[in-house]
């Protein structure tokens, strides 16, 4: 490896540690002709396969935009960071383990709100109105009973997405 700061094209490494999680090496280096010391970080290149948009477009996997959808569904939700990086790594892994070249967006997106719904209901409703593409209240409604159906609220983590007596109009105050 170069010297960033020399560019002499030999430095050797004094010290190697596993991160936390043991996905990446942190490697201190010391640059042998000048003297100067840094890091550098090590992490498996894994390839992952291409996502076909809608539209028919291909375009390589990106985790930050994953990760950018996810919280802006979880945005001012009581998640634990820790829950969005879990969801991540096992679409990554779901997408690893597939085997294909190719894996249609539309997949993602399932598999998106398949983590989202018992993880919070709310950020569920967000992130499937932009993914389905909601176009009026009817299919926020639709959606948010089948949710209800499907899956009762989880006691004592979740509120209920609607009150009993909610309807259509502003809500009621009790006198």
């Amino acid at each position: 490896m170069h010297c960033p700061f020399c560019q002499h094209d030999d430095t050797r490494v004094i010290d190697s540690r596993l991160s936390e999680d043991g996905s990446t090496v942190r490697r201190r280096r010391e640059c042998p002709a000048c003297g100067a010391r840094f890091n550098t970080h090590e992490t498996a290149e894994l390839k992952l396969p291409a996502i076909v948009k809608h539209d028919g477009r291909r375009e390589a996997f990106d985790e930050a935009k994953l990760r950018a959808g996810l919280e802006l569904a979880l945005h001012k939700r009581p998640v634990a960071a820790d829950a969005v990086d879990r969801v991540l790594a096992g679409i990554v892994d779901a997408l690893r383990r597939s085997g294909e070249r190719e894996v249609p967006a539309r997949r993602i997106g399932e598999w998106v709100m398949e983590a989202l719904r018992p993880l919070d209901q709310v950020a569920y409703v967000r992130f499937a109105s932009v993914y389905r593409r909601f176009e009026d209240v009817q299919a926020f409604r639709e959606e948010i009973e089948r949710l209800e159906r499907d899956i009762p609220v989880l006691e004592g983590k979740q509120l209920p997405l609607l009150d009993a007596g909610s309807g259509p109009g502003p809500a009621r105050r009790k006198p």
